[in-house]
């Protein structure tokens, strides 16, 4: 897996997961339940996470639609 966005604003991250299953592109959010941890202020970034395989097509799906990629 790659990790594809980085970001602690979870609507960027609600976003770009929505963006890439709507191009079929499955994903995974880690960092999730360090929420708890921090006590949800948010000083914790999340990543969003793709295979291998989806890397690219990930990057160009995100970039396509205003969002800055770790690629």
């Amino acid at each position: 897996m790659k990790q594809i966005l980085r970001s602690t604003d979870p609507t960027v991250i609600a976003f770009a997961r929505a963006l890439l299953q709507g191009e079929g592109i499955d994903c995974f959010e880690m960092d999730v339940n360090m929420s708890v941890l921090e006590g949800s202020i948010g000083i914790f970034p999340r990543r969003l996470m793709v295979i291998d395989a989806d890397y690219e097509d990930a990057l160009e799906t995100l970039r396509d639609n205003g969002l800055e990629t770790d690629g």
